[in-house]
């Protein structure tokens, strides 16, 4: 039987870099997966779903050539197998990497699905399923099915679409975002059940493409973790675009035709409306993949579809860990990555600080892009800080200008008392590349003097940060 000093389960953002990480720290690793180097961010969702809307950005920016006095003949129109086929392969080339990056590593990939049968030991039978279509093959050099022991056991196994009663899909007319990142054809009209960072990038994405768009959001507010000025200045963007949104309603039945649908809508008032659509994308949120592993049989503590950890990555279950979507919210990539990283780390007696959560940025991909961390202006007022905010507009920003894209806002949030920086929140052009300043600002634990006083290069977007931090505190030139 083959001993490791730690396994991981689940080779996602997550998972492969905490295995790369442990085998820096001088660790005997392995990985198990069951059809995909790399996981569903890097294979089915962050990074080919920002290949498509690279794409519909430049179909986008040629439509509007006139604007930067460009003259473009002939047709422009979306070739729908091309766009999809460049998505698949930015997957693929990025797939390949992983492999040779665990490979270099020494790190040994065991090709199955993996349950753990008690601390310490887990059994790896061959794989049956794939998200889409038969299961993949092993990759060269990968080690068979079988019963392996280490000392550390990782669940990254990451999360799987949340089906709502009524809107499980089908494939065809009802997808998941797998099906909506595949499309065979382009619909004309496509509704999309949820307006969070998935279901706004892909109705982001189709009404660029051409389709008729209509998102269904249950709460008052789309984007609901988003501060709520941000938020409402996207959906200005997005009403300006061609998207309808119908905010506090939702989907209560859904009538199935042979290449259509019917979606019958309730609002908060009781009325109803029947909305027609070619296809329905049900991006109602994800859940965590805990099923089948044995955690339950080992009395692994889990919450509301998640495994329960510590600021380290550890269960109650002694030599059993978890990180990633499965170990719950915020379930992003990055926030995966560094969670795992502080458990290696933390496993390997190297003392690294715990996760915290309230500096983990948050992204959103459409047009235009979102970005944030830390606290909203409500979520501080609630928490009991006084607070200063700062706003400033795109509009007044030079290079935004020249950009040709003017609409866009940057808010900061201050305790008003220490001048803290408790929260940053961005919509309009590049604010998912701005962000990471104000994330570097709060781990330095920077306050509102450090950053006027910072010197941001002219002209740049960025100067639109520095300008809010004025703002916050009555010195802002530009407006």
């Amino acid at each position: 039987m083959t001993s490791y000093d730690v396994i991981i389960i689940g080779s996602g953002p997550g998972g492969y870099v905490t295995a790369i990480r442990a085998a820096q720290l001088g660790l005997k690793t392995a990985i198990v997966e069951r059809e995909h180097l790399g996981g569903i961010c890097l294979n089915w969702g962050c990074i080919p779903t920002k290949a498509l809307l690279r794409s519909a950005e430049i179909l986008h920016y040629a439509e509007h050539a006139g604007d930067y006095g460009l003259v473009l003949d002939g047709t422009i129109r979306p070739d729908t197998a091309a766009v999809v086929k460049r998505s698949r392969g930015v997957a693929n080339q990025l797939n390949t990497g992983v492999g040779f990056l665990l490979k270099k590593n020494k790190v040994d990939v065991i090709w199955g699905v993996a349950t753990v049968t008690k601390p310490g030991e887990i059994n790896v039978i061959p794989s049956t399923r794939s998200v889409q279509g038969p299961p993949v093959a092993a990759p060269k050099g990968a080690q068979a099915p079988g019963i392996y022991q280490a000392k550390h056991i990782i669940v990254a196994t990451g999360a799987r679409p949340r089906v709502l009663p009524g809107l499980e899909p089908d494939g065809k007319l009802i997808w998941t975002y797998f099906d909506a990142m595949v499309p065979a054809v382009m619909p004309k009209k496509l509704l999309v059940v949820g307006s969070g960072a998935i279901g706004i990038e892909f109705a982001s994405f189709y009404r660029t493409m051409g389709a008729e768009v209509t998102v269904v959001e249950v709460l008052p507010q789309i984007l609901p973790v988003e501060d709520e000025e941000i938020a409402a200045h996207a959906r200005k963007r997005f009403e300006k675009a061609g998207i309808r949104i119908l905010s506090s309603a939702k989907v209560v039945k859904v009538d199935k035709g042979e290449n259509s649908l019917k979606a019958t809508v309730e609002t908060a008032d009781g009325k109803t409306q029947v909305i027609e659509a070619d296809r329905l994308i049900s991006a109602v949120g994800v859940v965590g993949n805990i099923e089948n592993l044995g955690l339950e049989k080992l009395g692994v503590k889990t919450d509301r579809g998640c495994v329960v950890i510590d600021g380290y990555g550890k269960t109650n279950v002694a030599g059993i860990y978890a990180i990633g979507d499965v170990a719950g919210p915020p379930m992003l990539a990055h926030k995966a990555e560094h969670e795992g990283v502080v458990c290696i780390e933390a496993i390997a007696g190297q003392h690294p600080h715990p996760l915290e959560k309230d500096k983990i940025p948050g992204c959103t991909y459409c047009t235009p892009q979102i970005a944030s961390v830390g606290l909203t202006e409500k979520k501080a007022r609630e928490a009991g800080y006084t607070v200063k905010v700062g706003r400033f507009p795109f509009i007044g920003n030079g290079k935004a200008i020249a950009l040709g894209e003017p609409e866009g806002l940057v808010k900061t949030v201050f305790d008003a008392k220490t001048g803290k920086l408790l929260g940053a929140h961005l919509v309009g052009a590049e604010v998912t590349e701005l962000i990471q300043g104000f994330v570097i600002a709060m781990n330095l634990e920077t306050t509102e003097e450090d950053l006027m006083h910072a010197v941001f290069p002219h002209p740049t977007l960025s100067e639109t940060m520095h300008e809010s931090v004025l703002d916050a505190y009555g010195r802002a030139i530009h407006i």
